[in-house]
């Protein structure tokens, strides 16, 4: 019979003894450096990184824990034998993962019981029961951004911070970073002279003097003077005996102040992490203190939430089309706000910023508390949301931005995406969006995207052009349900590699933490300046120079909301498809060129509801749109798809125009007949072949058709349409002559 597990506080309290041993802290110092540190040479590579998603190294909670517990009493430098520094090593790994097994192991063994429970189930994730997610929630944040974006949120807060801490927000980071950057370059130096440990494990003898620093090499290395380094350390530097902190969710002085006094004239950091997290969390409580300030603090950030999302998205959508503080108005009386509004083609994104935390009550289970938080923090953002989507929906509104300009809207909006965006680290954010938030949602308003302002970064630094923004943004709200990931970067790093683009058979997909892998060196790379790959392989290199690539940044460049859906649409494709229409399109303009005349091809994507014809034109006309219409509206009755798309290229595979047709399908007798005899799919091999070999004569021009790596061919027939009430809609791209229509057009 196995042996119940210990519970929290045993455990904790055996801890409390360990940590409290002669000299722990150059077990600690060990630890961090086996758990934190990633050494490379030449190029930073995603195998650096591979004992970083070890589940058995502790995360920044763990550590900060047992810090917390070894500042209970005073620091004790005593440097222990090699032995008593493994065994310190080995007792805390065992006491961690026993800590971690009582804490998961009764909301474990509660799920079981609730199991068939469905009522049961909708109500199992409250206080105790979200204690342990919240704890072993992997961080948001990369430590860079939490540097650099520190300045940006407390520059304003500059003249307080000189005045009452002595320092300016540029000067902490530079003293912080002079920190940091003497750890690396100690750890360097002493692993290529004598360590020469691999990545993951205890150094053989202490190396607490990688983490040791005094004022005057701060001040030397960071270029300030010595006053200075002395206030910022002052202002970090941890005090008191921590006694207060007795268990999870207890607050720990060392996350505030993570420099630890050594007693003999220095201080004592263990990770870059610590010192970034508390240069940005700090000042909000020490601003929270000064009842003259507090309310200018408070203003201030959420000012930055709010210029921070407006920055982002103006660099992925270009500032005519991102506005802040826009006001709905019906008469005099504004009914709505929206922090940030972004109106690309006819998308729009509703952004609602909110600067509210967990707190301390809500870490250590508190049920009423935690979902206060969550109300605060992201339901209060949805609803204001969604006020906004119905104000702009009802058509009564009009919008105006801070500078009183009106903000034009799409005469048909065809989705509106609400964020809700939040300025710190929210434990769990994903988990307990999932869990708490209400909202609804139809064909128009998607589902909300919940989301920091450290997600909301990363997107925009990876996915910088519109249409693979919100291509990703429409990918993963269709997802939320059925993708099981820890934190947001792991979902972006799937997608970066693979596609999010997930096959209906399965209900759910578990994606592990190392696929962010190659995110976290690219963000590194572009962040920190050093050697690697800026761009993960995959999605984003793959089809680079090819004729399918430049279809997406030609919609791109011209979001005309009739051809918007047809980039969507190509985006959700799989690599055999994408590369089966650079080739189609090469060979369609090669044959052009030779004979003068029209070519075309059909792609059709069955699991996605949809499909595309290309076509060829050495010259656009006016009938030129007509027979792409013919085409479209064929394949998509055979194919019984709800949509289908149209886009003509020229001989240099610019786009001259687009058609879209939107409607349900239906059996119609007049369409039977035209398409009757249309040929069965061919495989992607028969078909490209066929296409190389010019085996098709011009009689039936090349007509390919793409089911997630399936093609087709079949023939196109032009005839005369009967009238009809469906609706389609041109794309007048690049091509005047071509205009835009919206009104019903005839066919059967």
């Amino acid at each position: 019979m196995r042996a119940a597990h210990r519970s929290e506080a045993e455990v904790i309290e055996e801890l409390v003894e360990l940590t409290a041993q002669p000299g722990y802290v150059h077990a600690i110092a060990g630890i961090c450096y086996r758990d934190n540190m990633v050494s490379f040479q030449g190029e930073h590579e995603a195998c650096d990184l591979s004992h970083m998603y070890n589940p058995n190294r502790l995360n920044r909670n763990e550590t900060n824990m047992l810090l917390g517990l070894m500042m209970r009493q005073p620091l004790d430098l005593t440097e222990p034998d090699h032995a008593t520094l493994m065994s310190y090593v080995t007792r805390t790994d065992g006491l961690m993962e026993e800590l971690h097994q009582s804490m998961s192991g009764a909301a474990m063994g509660e799920m079981i019981s609730q199991v068939g429970n469905a009522e049961g189930m909708d109500g199992f994730w409250q206080g105790e029961m979200m204690k342990e997610p919240i704890f072993y929630g992997a961080e948001s944040a990369y430590s860079f951004q939490y540097r650099d974006f520190f300045v940006e949120k407390h520059a304003v807060d500059d003249n307080w911070l000189v005045r009452v801490k002595g320092f300016s927000s540029a000067q902490a980071r530079r003293m912080a970073r002079a920190m940091c950057d003497l750890m690396d370059s100690r750890a360097t130096r002493d692993t290529r002279s004598s360590l020469g440990l691999k990545a993951g494990e205890i150094p053989l003898e202490s190396v607490v003097s990688f983490y040791e620093f005094t004022a005057a090499e701060v001040a030397q290395r960071a270029g300030q003077d010595l006053a200075v380094v002395e206030a910022f350390f002052d202002a970090f530097s941890f005090c008191g005996d921590n006694a207060g902190f007795k268990e999870v969710g207890d607050f720990n002085q060392v996350n505030a102040t993570p420099l630890l006094p050594s007693g003999r004239g220095s201080v004592l950091l263990f990770s870059h992490y610590a010192i970034y997290e508390a240069l940005y969390e700090s000042p909000f409580f020490w601003m929270n203190q000064d009842k003259a300030y507090k309310q200018q603090a408070s203003d201030n950030r959420g000012a930055f939430t709010e210029r921070f999302s407006y920055r982002r998205l103006v660099a992925v959508f270009g500032t005519a089309n991102v506005h802040t503080n826009v006001n709905l108005y019906e008469g005099k009386r504004i009914v709505a706000e929206a922090d940030v509004l972004v109106v690309f083609g006819d998308r729009v994104i509703i952004v609602q910023a909110k600067s509210k935390k967990l707190t301390l009550a809500a870490r250590k289970g508190s049920d009423g508390q935690i979902k206060a938080d969550f109300a605060a923090a992201i339901q209060k953002a949805y609803d204001q949301g969604a006020e906004c989507a119905t104000a702009i929906l009802s058509g009564k509104s009009r919008l105006e931005n801070d500078q009183g300009q009106t903000v034009a809207l799409p005469e048909n909006i065809r989705e509106i995406y609400p964020f809700c965006v939040v300025s710190d680290h929210y434990p769990a954010l994903a988990f307990q969006a999932s869990q708490y938030l209400k909202y609804s949602a139809d064909a128009i308003v998607r589902p909300p995207f919940v989301m920091d302002i450290f997600l909301l970064d990363v997107l925009a630094e990876m996915l910088d052009t519109p249409l693979r923004f919100l291509s990703y943004v429409r990918m993963r709200i269709d997802t939320i349900e059925k993708l099981m990931i820890s934190h947001e970067l792991v979902a972006l790093a799937y997608h970066l590699h693979s596609n999010l683009w997930l096959q209906d058979e399965f209900s759910m997909f578990m994606l592990d933490d190392s696929i962010a892998a190659d995110l976290d060196v690219a963000m590194t790379v572009r962040r920190e300046g050093i050697a690697g790959k800026r761009v993960p392989d995959g999605l984003l290199t793959k089809m680079q120079g090819t004729y399918y690539q430049r279809l997406i940044e030609q919609i791109e460049r011209r979001p005309v909301p009739s051809i918007l859906e047809l980039g969507f649409t190509l985006l959700s494709m799989g690599e055999d498809t994408c590369n089966a229409i650079h080739k189609a399109i090469d060979s369609l303009i090669k044959q052009a060129k030779l004979d003068g005349k029209r070519h075309d091809f059909t792609a059709g994507m069955t699991g996605a509801g949809s499909g595309i014809c290309v076509h060829c034109n050495p010259e656009p006309r006016e009938d030129a749109v007509r027979v792409l219409e013919v085409q479209c509206a064929k394949r998509k009755y055979v194919q019984r798809t709800a949509s289908w798309f149209g886009v003509s290229v020229g001989l240099e595979g610019e786009i001259q125009f687009g058609v879209t047709l939107e409607f349900p399908w239906e059996r119609s007798q007049a369409m039977d007949a035209l398409t009757q005899g249309m040929k069965p799919p061919m495989s992607v091999a028969q078909g490209m072949k066929a296409m190389e070999r010019a085996l098709i004569p011009r009689d039936a021009p090349i007509n390919l058709s793409c089911s997630r790596g399936k093609l087709q061919f079949s023939r196109h027939l032009q005839r005369h349409w009967t009238k009809s009430d469906r609706k389609i809609m041109y794309g007048e791209l690049f091509r005047p002559v071509l205009r835009v229509k919206r009104e019903p057009h005839p066919y059967p």
